[in-house]
């Protein structure tokens, strides 16, 4: 089993900057796989950024160039650097994790919503005010 802790949202204006960051623990295999994903209110959980075993990453088009994945092996920890914040990048942020065969197989999971992947966190907030 993996257990995903998130923590460090809150409530900036836009054009701020927050970070996420996300403990994990468990077996390492189950989570050489790990992102961050998002749900907006009325809305489907989306894919932000995926990470793979091999350090290559995957974005949503709306935050590249804004938004930084990074891991910290040593603490188990996943971070998410978050610049120029817009209203509209407010939702719940989940930290989320799986087993992936290859980091091609990893990185596409990031357009496949909830089933794709195995393991969650229970979420922090985001709010981004105009």
């Amino acid at each position: 089993q993996v257990q995903l802790v998130e923590s460090g949202g809150g409530s900036v204006q836009a054009g701020g900057s927050l970070r996420l960051s996300c403990a994990a623990s468990g077996n390492t295999w189950r989570r050489n796989c790990m992102g961050w994903f998002r749900q907006a209110p009325g809305k489907e959980r989306e894919g932000v950024v995926i990470i793979a075993s091999d350090g290559s990453t995957n974005y949503l088009d709306s935050v590249k160039g804004r938004f930084t994945i990074a891991q910290d092996n040593a603490k188990d920890t996943l971070y998410l650097q978050m610049n120029s914040l817009k209203p509209e990048d407010t939702a719940m942020y989940y930290c989320a994790a799986a087993g992936a065969q290859s980091p091609f197989r990893c990185r596409i999971r990031l357009t496949g919503g909830t089933s794709g992947m195995d393991y969650w966190g229970k979420g922090t907030l985001v709010t981004i005010s105009s």
